[in-house]
């Protein structure tokens, strides 16, 4: 359910592919993702991605509620993914929600189609977010607008994600993928170290 596609360039995309349950996680989902991000020391360039309308709806429901919602593994994942020293894209097909935000956080550069909503609702399941994510979230976005996403329980969509700048760019489906590669085309022919600097120099 997890795709992992390493093209000759050193570009590694990472592809969620569980569209019938809305992509949502399980933990043996986020242990392979967090398992690929450790790996991808090497890689020059990575995109993470989903299939079917929906980029992630968060913890699978019934192993949520069996504890995967206050496992560790969501923080590994995120840690290992905001170490991977090469430029990331989170490519959003669809919908953002739960604790998937914490890998797409982790990424550099958010792009998102159209229809997208964002939402993470902790506060109504009564769960706090992981450690990282609340932190992430506030660089980027500032602490009101984060409190309103976490704490108000506010769904937002992809043009006030946008201006919230919780995204970098809105693009049309049959373009997200397109834009990803486009975006990451210096980092693939820059040396490693240097992309790596860069990236090192902004945080």
């Amino acid at each position: 359910m997890i795709g992992l596609d390493i093209a000759d360039s050193g570009l590694w995309t990472i592809t969620i592919n569980r569209p019938d349950k809305a992509n949502s996680l399980t933990e043996a989902m986020l242990t392979e993702l967090a398992e690929i991000a450790e790996r991808a020391q090497e890689a020059r360039g990575l995109i993470l991605t989903g299939t079917g309308k929906v980029f992630s709806a968060g913890a699978d429901l019934d192993e949520a509620r069996a504890g995967l919602a206050t496992s560790p593994v969501w923080e590994r994942l995120s840690n290992a993914m905001a170490a991977v020293p090469c430029l990331k894209v989170a490519a959003l097909n669809g919908t953002l929600a739960g604790g998937a935000n914490g890998m797409v956080l982790a990424c550099d550069i958010r792009i998102a189609v159209p229809s997208a909503k964002f939402f993470y609702p902790v506060m109504k399941l009564g769960y706090l977010p992981q450690p990282s994510d609340a932190g992430r979230m506030a660089a980027l976005i500032g602490p009101a607008r984060t409190k309103m996403i976490l704490a108000a329980g506010q769904k937002i969509t992809a043009q006030e994600a946008y201006d919230y700048g919780l995204v970098d760019r809105i693009v049309e489906p049959e373009t997200l993928m397109a834009t990803a590669h486009e975006l990451l085309a210096h980092s693939l022919e820059a040396r490693p170290e240097t992309a790596a600097g860069i990236l090192r120099m902004c945080r």
